[in-house]
């Protein structure tokens, strides 16, 4: 099989993040057009803006993004890079283009509760597809990045949720429904929980700490048993005074039940403690 140059490599590489941009931003588009927009729901940032523009003004609303855009797109070239910026004016084009093409097509639903919900999971579904692909569709994603140039410790989730609680609290005030900021506090609530199941997957693994004087008949019956490791940590209690061995074991939500059958019948005085641990990478994972 012939090799690659380097040239081919990262052509192959911005093919493959084209494809995802204009991937992402159709189902963004679809959740915007389909279910947000026809219900008068903002998902915050400039196209909550640009919804209340809309219903003002009359004005396509991803003509409206990309206006609102320029600025900031602007700033990013001067303050951030050229690649940032020309991915942001690529995903915000296909974004605003494809929001004015599902627009002109019949709504889904004009039952709010299913519009916040549905067009919430499409929206955050592409979000996390183009956030995936090293690029944006502008709003607060461009100024998170000028915010970064200006101040590199400022913390960007927090202006990120000021924007948006601002737009929506906007929205209300335009359409005079409280109603308006209820849904599409859920419709946010849910990109956002899209975008982490993306990111981090829906398979929580999860982590247990055993405390028992017989760990070592423990960890072995686990290995035998599910065929998973564990690992012995020195401890000492704080009230005691004594020295014990807590047996660490990162595990899937399926083996935890038999991980705590397995302990309890060796050490029914063990102390078991569960958590999530959101990923886990290497043997036996990912």
């Amino acid at each position: 099989m012939k090799k690659l140059t380097r040239k081919q490599i990262v052509l192959k590489k911005y093919l493959k993040e084209g494809v995802e941009i204009i991937i992402g931003c159709i189902l963004m588009a679809l959740g915007t057009a389909l279910f947000l927009l026809p219900n008068q729901l903002s998902s915050g940032g400039f196209a909550g803006i640009s919804t209340i523009i809309y219903y003002l003004f009359n004005m396509p609303l991803g003509i409206t993004m990309l206006i609102l855009n320029i600025p900031l797109i602007i700033l990013t070239i001067i303050k951030v890079g050229k690649e940032i910026a020309i991915k942001g004016i690529f995903g915000t084009i296909v974004l605003s283009t494809f929001i004015d093409i599902f627009e002109k097509l019949k709504p889904l639903t004009e039952d709010r509760l299913l519009a916040c919900i549905y067009g919430g999971i499409l929206v955050g579904l592409g979000t996390a597809i183009v956030l995936k692909a090293n690029a944006s569709t502008g709003g607060t994603d461009l100024l998170s990045y000028i915010v970064r140039a200006f101040k590199p410790h400022f913390k960007i989730s927090n202006l990120i949720v000021i924007v948006d609680i601002t737009i929506v609290f906007l929205n209300v005030l335009f359409f005079k429904e409280v109603e308006i900021g209820l849904y599409s506090a859920i419709a946010i609530y849910l990109m956002g929980k899209m975008i982490d199941i993306v990111f981090e997957g829906v398979y929580f693994t999860k982590m247990m700490f055993i405390v028992s004087n017989k760990y070592k008949e423990i960890a072995q019956e686990i290995g035998q048993k599910l065929d998973r490791g564990s690992t012995a940590i020195y401890a000492k209690g704080t009230y005691t005074r004594e020295k014990k061995m807590v047996l660490w074991c990162v595990a899937s939500r399926g083996e935890v039940v038999k991980i705590k059958q397995i302990a309890q019948e060796i050490d029914p005085r063990a102390f078991i403690v569960i958590s999530n641990a959101r990923e886990a990478w290497g043997k036996g994972f990912k």
